[in-house]
């Protein structure tokens, strides 16, 4: 008797808002493989965890820096625990913040990083696209202007 091939697991990961759109046009990837989503926790995203195998990070804007730094560090432990209940083999991430942890974490065990720069930057990379370009196994831009930011990038063109 032949033994079926094990399916991929890949953890797919951003922040709240256009990102987690962006990261949900990725759905018919989610028949291919064994997947689960971690983003922030909302009143959107609890709604959603009827749908989607999901699991959530605590909020955190920007706006209150000192809020900020302890919500990003408790993130970054939340994140480990993540990664290691879920044995991914590949991260795939439309950024933002909360997504950069995770993506170190899963360099640190010799996982493969996708990572998808936003829609919305046509002409200036983001902040988390400049922290994992270095660390990505594949880094897609969606628009041909962005290449010249990261010039091993590949063009994907729009995800939407």
């Amino acid at each position: 008797m032949k033994k079926s091939a094990k399916r991929k697991k890949v953890l797919f990961i951003s922040s709240l808002g256009g990102h987690l759109t962006q990261l949900l046009q990725l759905k018919p990837l989610f028949k291919e493989y064994e997947y689960h989503i971690i983003t922030e926790k909302s009143i959107i995203t609890e709604d959603l965890k009827k749908q989607y195998h999901m699991s959530f990070l605590a909020y955190g804007a920007r706006n209150y820096l000192i809020r900020y730094i302890f919500k990003f560090s408790y993130n970054i432990f939340k994140s480990f625990y993540y990664f290691l209940r879920e044995r991914p083999d590949v991260i795939v991430t439309t950024g933002a913040h909360t997504a950069v942890p995770i993506c170190y974490i899963a360099k640190l065990f010799g996982k493969k990083v996708i990572f998808i720069e936003s829609f919305a930057k046509t002409s200036t990379p983001t902040i988390s696209g400049k922290l994992v370009y270095p660390i990505a196994d594949l880094f897609i831009v969606q628009w041909q202007e962005m290449m010249k930011h990261y010039p091993k990038a590949v063009y994907g063109g729009s995800i939407y």
